[in-house]
């Protein structure tokens, strides 16, 4: 068991926040992505079962589509989750930003980590969830998983059109890239500073906390935490599962 997985320290509880509000276009028509089906099971029940598969995990807040908070509130109803952890569901926002900002605005005091995980990364496995957490209790203010790139990467020009030949400008060095994923940890009080204070479009939490000059770093992710988001993602999960359950047994 790692150290994470252990029960939090006096005083010292985490909480998540799984943003589940957006459309998931690349998908294609249909239901929101977070709501789509994996091995029989939504994509969002998954992610949340991965968070509170960590000990450490008091708290799951889940941030739905604006007008789906009680539908998604049903569906944890009617899946297993562990009894140790405590759920909430919360309306979102238009933008995956104000979903944070209000799944934030949701949580009771006493948490003093807060985990913020991708609904359409249903696999992380639990020991990249106890690592993030681990670092932030280290004293790390925001904490990512990521992995080293495999391919090549080239900085260029972005095209006018979509398929037009686009000039590269330049080749980042590859051995100092990550590929970030999530969960991505924080100090509370770092995060909700953090949307408070940085009001630009971001990709990432952590690159709001950066804004800040506080300090990031980075600790290993995992190949299974990938992001589904093409229907290529679907098969690959669905494969990844698959092998879980025989190694597993179930």
């Amino acid at each position: 068991m790692s150290d994470a997985s252990r029960p939090s320290p006096a005083g010292v509880r985490t909480a998540a926040v799984i943003p589940a509000a957006g459309r998931g276009v690349r998908l294609g028509p249909g239901a929101p992505k977070a709501l789509r089906a994996l091995n029989g099971t939504p994509m969002l029940i998954h992610a949340v079962r991965a968070l509170a598969a960590s000990r450490a995990v008091s708290l799951v807040v889940v941030v739905a589509p604006p007008d789906g908070a009680a539908e998604v509130k049903s569906l944890l109803d009617a899946h297993a989750l562990p009894e140790r952890t405590d759920f909430l569901v919360v309306p979102g926002g238009e933008s995956r930003q104000e979903s944070v900002r209000l799944g934030l605005d949701a949580l009771p005091p006493g948490y003093d980590i807060v985990l913020v995980h991708d609904a359409a990364r249903p696999l992380v496995p639990v020991d990249t969830v106890d690592a993030v957490i681990e670092a932030v209790r280290d004293g790390a203010p925001a904490v990512v998983p990521a992995l080293p790139l495999a391919d090549t990467v080239k900085e260029v020009e972005p095209a006018p059109a979509p398929g037009e030949p686009e000039p590269v400008l330049a080749t980042p060095e590859r051995a100092r890239l990550r590929a970030v994923q999530t969960p991505q940890g924080f100090d509370r009080a770092t995060l909700v500073r953090a949307h408070e204070t940085v009001k630009n479009d971001v990709t990432d939490d952590a690159g709001m906390v950066e804004q800040l000059g506080e300090r990031v770093v980075v600790v290993p992710g995992h190949e299974e935490a990938f992001k589904v988001t093409r229907p290529l993602d679907l098969v690959l999960a669905e494969a990844v599962l698959a092998r879980r359950r025989l190694n597993d047994g179930f």
